[in-house]
């Protein structure tokens, strides 16, 4: 019985990590677009968003370390350079994007407030949290999370129980690997390298399990975790394809999953779930802001000046990018994480695999290689026109922006085939 309490209360914790903002508003859109082919963005979804931010998990299972001890195989300053430049995104796009979420589901549809003065106040709140480090949030964390897993299975079930087994014309022309990059947007793979530490050192400091005792708990958690997280999106999205028909094609992210939960719960329901989506907005603001200054502050020398003025120009940041509207920060996140997202994914690869088949010279190899064929799609998804027909009939899955995965894939094989060989 102990066992199996623990192996739920390390699981939900995890949950708790991976599910934010773009967690909530980018399933529903994703199956409303699919409509029939709805099981084919779950499993697109399921890679990006799921599996990999699991084996991230259990990277840091083996690492025991920090983010910066992803990528110090390749060398310790592209380590330092890739450091720095996941917490710049993660403090100037989805940290922002969460006073949006939270101004047009929890604000705006009850209130007559300007975006600015939610994301003024938000951000106000968020400086105030981070400078003080208050545990309440904490709290709060543990009472909202199973609180909204709770009102999204019932909007699943009421929708998928109460609506006829029908669907309208599918709008998304490649399901598949569309939904990959959806999966880009949680921004979950990054999470798993930048925070998901935290879990690893608690499990250490809980008790005198031995070291495979412990990897067997995060392991296994980290897998019912995903399952959890699976569920829940490819519920929202048969939900959504289910509905397909009841709105117009151009309907926001956050109007669809406002929309679904009225539907299902009511007026008095659509409000307290979305009171409880801007209370997980802004703990995860909260948490990226601080995490963004602690990081600045370990590489100065643990200065406290350093990691107030971060937490302010976080904050700022915030109030700056979470006046705009949730679709068009999602828009402006794509280029960067179509450049960081291929890099993040291949180091928590190589880091989840045995020491043998990553070697730093492999890791050298892949990691370079990765950032090579990243930059076409990087350069696609910015749209400055300029002309990318030919490298797209010369890279594999190039027209598809996962240009990488080949190349990738065969510098991996390659680097081992020549281990092997010299051996």
């Amino acid at each position: 019985m102990r066992q199996v309490r623990e192996l739920l209360i390390t699981a939900f914790a995890l949950f708790s990590l991976f599910f934010g903002a773009g967690n909530l508003i980018l399933p529903p859109m994703l199956g409303f677009k699919a409509g029939p082919d709805w099981w084919l963005v779950a499993l697109g979804f399921a890679v990006s968003a799921v599996l990999i931010a699991i084996l991230g998990i259990r990277a840091h299972a083996r690492l025991q370390g920090t983010i910066f001890d992803f990528g110090v195989k390749v060398s310790p300053v592209f380590s330092l350079v890739y450091c720095y430049i996941v917490y710049a995104i993660s403090i100037s796009l989805p940290s922002p994007r969460t006073a949006s979420v939270t101004h047009e589901m929890a604000i705006a549809p009850f209130f007559e407030i300007s975006s600015l003065t939610t994301s003024f106040f938000y951000f106000g709140l968020v400086l105030i949290f981070a400078l003080n480090r208050n545990k309440i949030l904490d709290i709060i964390g543990k009472l909202m999370t199973p609180a909204i897993l709770l009102i999204l299975l019932a909007i699943i079930g009421l929708i998928i129980f109460t609506r006829p087994f029908e669907f309208v014309e599918p709008l998304i022309v490649h399901p598949f690997s569309y939904s990959i990059l959806e999966g880009y947007q949680t921004f979950d793979a990054i999470g798993a390298v930048v925070v998901g530490g935290v879990i690893i050192v608690s499990v250490n400091l809980k008790d005198s399990k031995t070291y495979e005792e412990k990897r067997k708990l995060i392991a296994n958690a980290g897998w019912l975790a995903g399952g959890t997280l699976l569920l829940v999106y490819s519920g929202l999205m048969l939900s959504a394809a289910m509905m397909q028909s009841d709105f117009e094609p151009d309907i926001s992210r956050t109007a669809l999953l406002q929309q679904m939960s009225l539907y299902a719960l009511g007026p008095v329901g659509r409000g307290l779930f979305s009171v409880l989506v801007g209370l997980a907005c802004f703990t995860t603001a909260v948490g990226v802001v601080t995490g963004t200054a602690d990081f600045v502050k370990s590489r100065f020398g643990d200065s406290q000046k350093a990691y107030v003025i971060t937490a302010v120009i976080g904050s700022l940041l915030g109030v700056l990018m979470g006046q705009l509207e949730v679709g068009y920060i999602i828009d402006v996140a794509l280029p960067a994480l179509m450049f960081i997202y291929p890099i993040t994914i291949v180091l928590i690869i190589l880091n989840a695999l045995p020491e043998r088949w990553a070697s730093r010279g492999i890791f050298k190899s892949v990691v370079w290689v990765t950032v090579l064929f990243s930059i076409p799609d990087f350069l696609q998804s910015l749209d400055l026109g300029i002309p990318l027909k030919s490298v797209n009939e010369f890279i594999p899955l190039s027209e598809l922006q996962l240009g990488w995965v080949l190349p990738s894939f065969l510098a991996f094989l390659i680097s081992n085939g020549r281990k092997l060989f010299k051996k």
